[in-house]
């Protein structure tokens, strides 16, 4: 059996056992019953998928994963594709919005060429997994062959097994590409059977003419493409590398008991992805974010998931998942450190 295979085959469905667990034991701390929300929420959504009702503090880590994108030709942009290239060497500086957010969440960067357009040199501080220049332009055919979709998912298990060896046990999402908005839109559409119009956003902030072109070319994609019903291939035929590994790590993640946080609209259509490949992976992500994205929250209705907060956000990098790793760090130092009734010998209504 194939890696995607045997990784595919190791997913569960989440305890909710244990989630009912974690519930009984914020329940009996010093404070009126669900008095803390979603705080609550989120331990026992890490309990039930850990299978643990007193899961651990986490050891974090933050997976951008990057690529380019042929329909770029097509003008859906307001940047130019060499800019992926160019936020790549700022992530390895440490220069970013993630690198600031992570550091504050303590949270390791892993930062990864996929498919970045240009030269097949290293670049230092970034892992190369590159399996060509970007994908190609998805209005003439598909963007990649089921190999190389086969290869990205894998490299993201790759990774994930990895850094699970290291201890990390709370993954976050990150991206970067230019034009991965319009392959996440694409995607949706296929997925969702959604109007195109209604869930393709503004990504880097284009303007008017270029949001019917992205539309157009959306359109003309899914003519090209017809989608089909079988998951693996509307991904090759309308993805990116980048969305493809990141739909990996979700798989990865799920088979290991690993939590995932999402980051914004091309990072949770990665992991929609993975949950058209093997559905019980939807159980194991967590929405940090809405973005302002028109199609996030169509991805997130799909996905099950409610967000956490609603900043306004649409940068991607992974900088969503970043500011939800500290809820996740409040809510379980909650449950660890929060007297009970009885230890503070604090009178009990029930309520």
């Amino acid at each position: 059996m194939s890696l995607l295979g045997k990784t595919c085959s190791a997913i569960i469905e989440v305890d909710d056992e244990a989630a009912a667990a974690t519930q009984r034991l914020l329940d009996d701390k010093t404070k009126p019953r669900r008095s803390l929300g979603r705080l609550e929420d989120i331990a026992c959504k890490i309990a039930s998928i850990e299978r643990n009702p007193l899961p651990p503090l986490p050891t974090k880590a933050i997976v951008v994963m990057a690529g380019d994108h042929g329909v770029v030709q097509e003008g859906v942009s307001a940047y130019p594709p060499e800019v992926t290239r160019q936020m790549l060497l700022n992530f390895a500086r440490g220069g970013a919005a993630i690198n600031v957010l992570a550091r504050h969440a303590a949270a390791r960067v892993i930062v990864v060429d996929m498919g970045v357009n240009g030269p097949a040199q290293a670049i230092p501080g970034v892992l190369s997994r590159r399996i060509a220049p970007g994908t190609r332009n998805f209005t003439l055919g598909p963007a990649m062959t089921v190999e190389q979709a086969v290869l990205a998912l894998e490299h993201g298990i790759a990774i994930v097994q990895e850094l699970a060896s290291t201890g990390i046990d709370l993954i976050g999402l990150g991206e970067m590409g230019i034009g991965n908005s319009t392959a996440a839109s694409a995607l949706l559409a296929a997925f969702s059977g959604r109007p195109v119009e209604e869930i393709t956003g503004r990504g880097t902030g284009i303007d008017d003419a270029a949001w019917k072109r992205k539309v157009a070319a959306i359109e003309k994609s899914l003519k090209v493409n017809p989608p089909g019903d079988k998951p693996l291939q509307v991904l090759a035929a309308l993805g990116g590398f980048e969305i493809a590994g990141l739909a990996g790590v979700v798989l990865a993640a799920a088979a290991r008991k690993i939590p995932i946080l999402l980051d914004g609209f091309i990072a949770s259509t990665a992991a929609l992805c993975a949950a058209r490949i093997a559905p019980h992976a939807a159980g194991y992500v967590i929405a940090s974010h809405q973005s302002v994205e028109s199609g996030h929250k169509v991805v997130l209705e799909a996905l099950g998931c409610n967000p956490l907060f609603e900043f306004a956000m649409r940068l991607g990098e992974g900088t969503g998942a970043a500011l939800a790793m500290h809820m996740v760090d409040a809510a379980l130092h909650v449950l660890h450190e929060m007297a009970t009734f009885a230890s503070a010998q604090v009178t009990d209504t029930g309520r």
